[in-house]
């Protein structure tokens, strides 16, 4: 096994790791930007080092600088975690050229997946169900126009390289079709340094589904069922749960199965998750992530398999200890997103630092975080704050656990969207299941007014909790005037009359 492994990520993925790390007995390396000196990550490792200053570009997207501390410290391979390095071939290759072993999939599988054009390519000719469309680059706007009257509107325009939904815009008819063409070859090359685009139908109300799998260096293939992605917001993913509210296990098997041809045509190694669009009872690929998820958790809790171990095993060249008959799904799992941002104001970013922290806990809480009390979240990088993941026999005791968990959970000095997950647990077609990659656009106004409501809420519980822990010392002076401020502005911003018994 692994001797000491680099983990070339921060905040609670790098914690995650850590933790796997610990149980297969291996010994950790954290590098750590200006920015994230004091995380807990960094206490947890057994060695941290600093790689920069706090933009990414210098620091978590350095691979030179990370490169150099895995040889200075002797670690013979690199978890990547998810964003930032774990999806470049060029960095992968590097790790190979210098004999760490880069705890992933083959370089061929990465560049492959990473070309949404290539990828089709590859599933259409594997057998795996694509969007109608044309695998081949929109060169000429009357050749798109052509294809698009034969697939019929409203059709979808894509960037090749695009990613976290950048560099994606519809055409609901042909007078717009060309203006979503050049708009969208503008982002591309904006945002991926690449203008390459292609076009394909575009489903009005489809399910986002995903197939986890695990593949080992020998040939042997299994996938850990369904988690449904569906809630999302700017294309990025806010709840999911697994299995999906509308799974059956003729449906599992077919799509687990498409997600297996999907690994085996690109000779796949590692963790990875083939995406799926699900509508009126046909799915169709989406994409392919060569890595591990951001919801991981629910799977593992469903199944039994630590992914992550797993992942680590497997890039050591560990044969997979599971057969597919082996994988059994018990329960259901939900994950919320725990991020620093306000939920009623256009979810703008709300870095700062965490005054006074409590999590949740009790029967069938799981909580991945990377923070504590007196932690900061810096304004660089993406604003989770925690993934709180619930579990119950059936999907109405998650949900039952998922709203007790988030009334236990504080979370002061900052704001963040815990009034609108509560808000969407408590929404009828969320409860019924019916959900669509447009939930939230459609449910627009009701989750506004009661993600409102329950800021107002909560703000009033938060500040009654602290002045009965802190009583009259310095730190409540300050988080109440805090919250006080921020209930004034709630107030101002709904017209609705609040009277809460505040002496209770």
């Amino acid at each position: 096994m692994f001797k000491k492994i680099l983990i070339a990520n921060r905040g609670e993925i790098a914690v995650r790791i850590i933790r796997a790390c610990k149980e297969l007995g291996i010994k950790t390396v954290a590098v750590y930007s200006e920015a994230d000196e004091h995380s807990l990550y960094t206490a947890l490792a057994d060695e941290c080092y600093s790689i920069g200053e706090a933009p990414a570009s210098k620091s978590y997207l350095n691979y030179e600088k990370i490169l150099k501390i895995a040889e200075k410290t002797g670690a013979d391979g690199i978890h990547p975690g998810y964003g930032f390095l774990s999806e470049n071939s060029k960095f992968a290759d590097e790790c190979n050229k210098r004999n760490i072993e880069f705890i992933g999939p083959p370089i061929r599988a990465i560049e492959l997946m990473g070309s949404k054009i290539n990828a089709k390519k590859t599933m259409k000719k594997a057998g795996v169900p694509v969007l109608p469309g044309r695998e081949e680059p929109i060169e000429d706007e009357g050749e798109a126009a052509k294809i698009a009257k034969e697939i019929g509107y409203p059709v979808i325009i894509k960037a090749s390289a695009g990613g976290g939904g950048i560099g994606m815009s519809v055409a609901n008819d042909e007078s717009e079709l060309i203006d979503t063409i050049q708009s969208t070859k503008s982002i591309a090359q904006s945002a991926f340094g690449d203008s390459t685009i292609f076009i394909e139908k575009y489903l009005e109300k489809p399910r986002h589904i995903e197939i986890q799998i695990l593949a080992d260096k020998h040939g042997n293939v299994i996938h850990l069922g369904d988690r449904e992605c569906s809630i999302q917001r700017r294309h990025q993913k806010v709840i999911e749960e697994a299995p999906s509210p509308i799974m059956t296990p003729e449906l599992r098997e077919k799509m687990g199965e498409a997600a297996k041809i999907a690994a085996k045509c690109i000779d796949y190694y590692s963790a990875g998750t083939v995406e799926f669009l699900y509508n009126g009872g046909e799915f169709y690929f989406l994409e392919m992530n060569t890595r591990v998820q951001v919801e991981h958790p629910i799977t593992e809790i469903i199944t039994g398999v630590d992914i992550v171990k797993e992942q680590i095993k497997i890039a050591y060249g560990n044969k997979l200890p599971y057969e597919q008959k082996d994988i059994t799904f018990k329960g259901h799992a939900i994950e919320c997103r725990i991020n620093a941002e306000d939920s009623v104001n256009d979810f703008i970013p709300s870095p700062g630092k965490i005054k006074h922290y409590r999590s949740p806990g009790g029967p069938g809480i799981r909580i991945d975080s990377g923070v504590y009390g007196g932690a900061e979240i810096p304004p660089y990088y993406d604003s989770m704050i925690a993934k709180l993941i619930t579990f119950g026999k059936n999907r109405d005791e998650a949900i039952v656990r998922m709203k007790r968990a988030l009334s236990e959970y504080m979370i002061f000095g900052i704001i963040s969207n815990i009034p609108f997950h509560k808000s969407v647990l408590e929404e009828q077609d969320f409860l019924s299941g019916e959900l669509s990659t447009h939930y939230i656009a459609e449910h627009e106004q009701v989750l506004h007014q009661k993600t409102l409501d329950y800021a107002v809420e909560i703000a009033y519980e938060e500040k009654r909790f602290i002045e009965k822990v802190f009583r009259d010392d310095k730190k409540t002076v300050a988080i109440v005037g805090g919250l006080n401020a921020y209930i004034t502005n709630l107030k101002n911003k709904d017209k609705k009359q609040y009277c809460p018994k505040e002496n209770d």
